[in-house]
């Protein structure tokens, strides 16, 4: 396929390394100021693009508040069945047909930050114009930074960029909260961040090697009743004041926000 990537900055640049790593494109430019790999051909305006370049695909990876003054430029791409992939945040399928228009063939999706080392966990929606191979295509692009779904609703994906969208910042956090309490024990910082950081990475690492098993399950599996962890426990999943409590909340924050950045 023909890709057209509108937009480099770090995620933009996740895919982009992807892409070329796999070789899922015959031929990639890429709209942006910026510096970009020496073999990919790139401009700074779409006006300098050659003008008889149709491309199949084009993936807009820019700052949402953006995409207002510059979404319509693309539109006669649409009327040649291009198919647009958009991974900026809050902006709905509708927003692209209302600017690309009606027949436009647009799937939204939201990836996670861990795609730069492709790892990352995507969600997409699709609007009725996008063909089956288009779904395709959208799927072989976005699965080449990490695991992908498809989302049979977009109001799902309010959700999902509070779970798995800003959810890295959250075990982020946690890593902080882990090493900062072993500080108040008496663990100096370096030994305190050290422990906190490689008990998060390997505590991942058995998730993923453990994929048929419920995490409950994990979670009981390093319980000896009675023990340490139990004790910690206790106070982590304690009624309203415990961790699934502040998770429910803190959820439900993000995915409003989400809904209102929607609109």
């Amino acid at each position: 396929m023909n890709l057209l990537l509108v937009g480099c900055g770090k995620m933009g640049q996740a895919l982009l390394a992807r892409w070329l790593e796999r070789r899922l494109c015959q031929q990639i430019y890429v709209i942006e100021p910026g510096a970009i790999p020496a073999d990919v051909p790139h401009v700074q305006l779409l006006g300098d693009l050659p003008p008889t370049y149709k491309p199949d695909v084009i993936v807009f990876a820019v700052k949402p508040q953006v995409l207002p003054d510059m979404a319509a430029q693309y539109k006669r791409f649409a009327q040649n069945g291009a198919l647009f992939i958009s991974i900026a945040a809050g902006k709905p399928v509708s927003f692209f047909e209302q600017h690309l228009g009606s027949e436009a063939a647009v799937v939204r999706a939201m990836p996670n930050t861990p795609a730069a080392i492709g790892a990352g966990m995507t969600v997409a929606c699709a609007n009725a114009a996008v063909t089956d191979a288009q779904k395709k295509q959208a799927q072989d692009l976005l699965s080449a930074v990490g695991d992908f779904i498809w989302a049979d609703d977009e109001k799902q994906l309010n959700p999902v960029t509070a779970l798995s969208g800003s959810g890295p910042a959250y075990v982020f956090l946690l890593i902080e909260a882990m090493a900062a309490a072993g500080e108040k024990l008496g663990l100096d910082a370096e030994t305190a961040a050290r422990l906190a950081r490689q008990t998060v990475i390997g505590s991942a690492l058995l998730a993923k090697d453990s994929a048929d098993i419920p995490a409950a399950k994990l979670r009981e599996n390093v319980t000896s009743p009675g023990g340490t962890t139990a004790a910690a426990l206790a106070v982590l999943m304690r009624g309203e004041t415990g961790m699934q409590a502040l998770f429910d909340e803190a959820l439900a924050a993000a995915s409003k926000r989400a809904e209102e950045l929607s609109k």
